[in-house]
């Protein structure tokens, strides 16, 4: 099939978008877009370059692995350090199951099932049990020289003893997954927003707050000073070994896991190993309706055939092991367009800034309003009309914006503001107390505040009237009426 001038455009435009993506993700840790529209853009790359492998070239995205960029001394990897192939549903993962018969026949396989951790990966290098080099995967090849700030980690052996007595290897490289937890995301966060309290206070600028606890775990790993590292309580599970030299021979990847446990390494306790895909769809399954239950985030879970022989056999691909695969979760983080901030009155008179959002999927669902919280957030935050956001959903009913894509910010965007009276016809003046965060309407008459106060009488919370809801039309006429309501309960 001929390959059209438009489509050749095309292709070249969707790569140079990854890869600048990539470098953004891999090399500097402040992406613009998430994770669920980069692999949109890989995946709709891919699709091409199947239908026309003529237009498949070395350096195109779907052959190398992360990015190139470095601010630190380059390491060369020993062992290449390779990506994971995408699995976004059962059905393809039922594909790469199919793809593993065709390559080793119809024989018992063994799946080891590990979460997918939303971390940095990393290879960590011994030397006679010495801890000598740790660096970031980088482009695969060439990654960068982290050793200083891994030295800061508490859980990452220094020096390498085995509980059993076995014998130290002379050489040992452990892959793993540098994060931070979320308790040590929420404590990094707040005493951002404390500093950038303060800032403003004095008139200056509130500096990024972290959007999540990738990037404030990749930025704190990054760090010139690892004094700054130190303090930013990261943690470490290893998942893989590297180069080895002088270390017992294994014949299944538990077994890795088993030698890693012995010399101290931190193995995560939710891996499992199955006998079927059955299984494997079952142990994805319950990891991802429990995944707000860990303390620590993930964004889907890794299978690798069990058996060493078995990989063998299977090789890679130019970018990937084909004995492994990433089975994604559903996003909870999107990018969209914030079109408008408005503010809603509660019963209260509380009023809440909330954002208009440009519809997108998030978690399953469609998502045009996102909460902002209060006056104060907005002003952190420094979101504002026609901002690229970050909108999470994180396991809540109610979404929320992150914070703004600052580098796709237009260049004539200002700060909002928080109105100073009530929407409603009254135009009362808005109130805030001294060692309050919420400002509020203080008029009686709101007709806001009223139409709240009867939804909230009716709810299951408090009388739970049956038939009588926000959307009853019932309680439309009485919420539009402009005199005063008497409600009536008979038992």
């Amino acid at each position: 099939m001929a390959v059209s001038k438009d489509l050749r455009k095309n292709v070249m435009i969707l790569r140079a978008q990854i890869a600048h993506h990539n470098e953004l993700y891999h090399g500097q840790d402040s992406p613009e877009i998430s994770d669920a529209a980069f692999d949109e853009l890989l995946r709709k790359l891919k699709e091409i370059e199947a239908k026309y492998p003529e237009l498949i070239e070395e350096s195109s995205p779907t052959q190398i692995i992360g990015s190139g960029f470095t601010t630190f001394d380059p390491v060369t990897h020993r062992v290449p350090m390779t990506s994971l192939d995408n699995a976004m549903d059962t059905n393809e993962l039922q594909a790469w199951g199919e793809r593993l018969v065709k390559g080793l026949g119809n024989v018992a396989m063994r799946f080891a099932c590990e979460l997918k951790i939303d971390g940095l990966a990393l290879s960590i290098r011994y030397e006679n049990g010495v801890l000598v080099q740790a660096a970031t995967r980088g482009d695969g090849k060439v990654g960068e020289d982290v050793t200083a700030n891994i030295l800061t980690i508490s859980v990452v052996p220094k020096k390498l003893v085995s509980s059993s007595g076995k014998k130290i290897p002379s050489v040992l490289e452990v892959r793993g997954e540098v994060y931070m937890s979320i308790a040590a995301f929420e404590n990094l966060r707040v005493a951002k927003q404390n500093e950038n309290e303060k800032r403003v206070t004095e008139g200056k600028k509130p500096e990024t707050v972290p959007a999540n606890p990738r990037n404030a775990g990749a930025g704190s790993l990054r760090q010139k000073n690892p004094a700054i590292t130190a303090t930013r309580e990261l943690s470490f599970w290893a998942y893989q070994l590297g180069e080895v030299v002088g270390a017992p021979n294994f014949s299944s990847h538990t077994e890795t896991f088993d030698y890693l446990r012995d010399l101290g390494f931190p193995i995560n306790a939710e891996a499992k190993t199955v006998d079927s895909l059955t299984q494997v769809v079952e142990f994805v399954e319950k990891c991802e309706a429990n995944r707000h239950k860990l303390d620590y985030e993930i964004d889907g879970v890794v299978v690798k055939l069990d058996d060493l022989a078995q990989r063998e056999q299977l090789g890679f691909t130019a970018r990937a092991p084909r004995w492994a695969i990433a089975v994604k979760f559903a996003p909870e983080e999107r990018n969209t367009i914030l079109k408008n901030i408005s503010v809603s009155i509660g019963r209260t008179g509380r009023a809440t800034p909330f954002a208009e959002l440009e519809p997108v999927v998030l978690s399953g669902s469609t998502v045009s309003m996102a909460t902002l919280h209060n006056r104060e957030q907005v002003q952190l935050k420094d979101v504002r009309p026609g901002d690229t956001v970050v909108v999470r959903k994180a396991g809540d009913v109610i979404p929320e914006v992150v914070g703004p894509v600052l580098a796709l910010r237009p260049k004539n965007s200002k700060p909002w503001k928080f109105p100073t009276t009530c929407v409603c016809d009254l135009k009362s003046t808005f109130v805030q107390l001294e060692g309050e965060s919420d400002t509020r309407c203080v008029e009686p008459e709101c007709p806001f505040q009223r139409d709240q106060r009867i939804i909230h009488f009716a709810s299951r919370g408090a009388m739970d009237i049956e038939g009588l809801g926000e959307k009853n039309s019932f309680l439309r006429y009485l919420t539009k009426t402009s005199s005063p309501i008497s409600v009536i309960c008979i038992h």
